[in-house]
């Protein structure tokens, strides 16, 4: 059965659209990664995520928390976006685990130019998507874990705005051999969305070769657009473990409705439980490969404090790193 999955995942890889229908949904915040840790393994995370940054990923991972746990992070995108991400899990004994996260990614003000003044007129816009989430999880069975959540999705850019509820869901079934698991998730699954606001306002001359024609109120018609979703399934396991260290890795296979299939390759190392070193790679993506990341569990009592970093490597847009922190009790 494992050799017919690694076959079929590779298979599926494989097997890229003729179409790949590019730039055709909305909302691209909702496929940023989120975590350190996961984008240090190249998003091959479905099988192996289990803190509260499964909500941003796969929200089956949140079972694996025993009590509580809350993940931040905070990614400055190419230099130019800030994305800011939380999520909070608690795992309520008997009934499952229930989390809730939010994710903000935005611009600063920007100058409005036009036309006649293209070194500014002087007003500013800016910017602002979020998504804030339910999530709800809990084992099945003692291999089978299985978890959904609810959002709002939310955009602006100036006085323009666009919202609706998506849904994300997810597996994961564990095996004896060297904790293999098999993993799915699909994210951002919803209605489409369309922009509406004050500024799509105009008004118009009639006939602008007459100078006494009169004005007539119009209004520019948007379209409406569909969110990025995303199916992604993956398998890891543990290649390889003595007493104080071991080595996970996973491989993922993305499909979004936007783009072509993809591969994510994955690995971390841990020293005692308390150090880890990662590395992913990227197949099929245009500008991003390799990413690059460390982390560390510091005790302090019953509470656990984590730190995680990531780095990406980009062809030609700016590199991106990662900061997560993380409190486990």
């Amino acid at each position: 059965m494992k050799k017919t999955l690694f076959i079929v995942l590779i298979l599926t890889s494989l097997g890229i659209s003729q179409y790949s229908n590019l730039g055709t949904a909305g909302a691209q915040f909702l496929q940023i990664p989120v975590g350190a840790r996961a984008a240090g393994m190249g998003g091959a995370v479905a099988a192996s995520i289990n803190d509260a940054s499964s909500l941003f990923w796969n929200p089956s991972g949140i079972v694996n928390i025993d009590h509580a746990d809350i993940h931040f992070t905070n990614i400055n995108w190419f230099d130019m976006f800030d994305l800011n991400a939380m999520a909070a899990v608690y795992n309520l004994e008997g009934f499952g685990s229930l989390g809730v996260s939010f994710t903000s990614f935005g611009t600063g003000k920007i100058e409005i130019t036009t036309e006649k003044q293209p070194n500014g007129t002087g007003r500013y816009y800016d910017a602002q998507d979020i998504a804030a989430g339910l999530t709800y999880a809990r084992r099945l069975t003692d291999r089978f874990n299985a978890g959904i959540t609810v959002k709002y999705v939310y955009q602006r850019i100036w006085n323009e705005t666009a919202g609706g509820i998506a849904f994300d869901i997810g597996t994961q079934y564990t095996l004896d051999f060297n904790n293999f698991t098999i993993a799915m998730s699909m994210t951002n699954f919803g209605a489409d969305l369309r922009f509406d606001g004050p500024d799509l306002n105009v008004t118009l001359t009639r006939d602008p070769n007459l100078p006494l024609s009169r004005l007539a109120p119009g209004r520019l018609q948007t379209e409406d657009y569909p969110l990025p979703l995303h199916f992604q399934v993956g398998v890891a396991m543990d290649v390889y473990q003595n007493e104080f260290m071991k080595f996970r890795a996973g491989i993922d296979v993305a499909h979004p409705n936007d783009n072509n299939e993809r591969i994510h390759l994955g690995g971390e190392f841990s020293f005692f439980d308390r150090v880890f070193i990662r590395g992913g790679y990227k197949y099929n993506y245009d500008v991003e490969k390799y990413s690059f990341g460390a982390g560390a569990n510091l005790p302090a009592g019953d509470t656990w404090l984590k730190f995680d970093y990531s780095y990406s490597v980009y062809d030609i847009l700016p590199d991106v790193q990662r900061i997560s922190l993380g409190v486990r009790f």
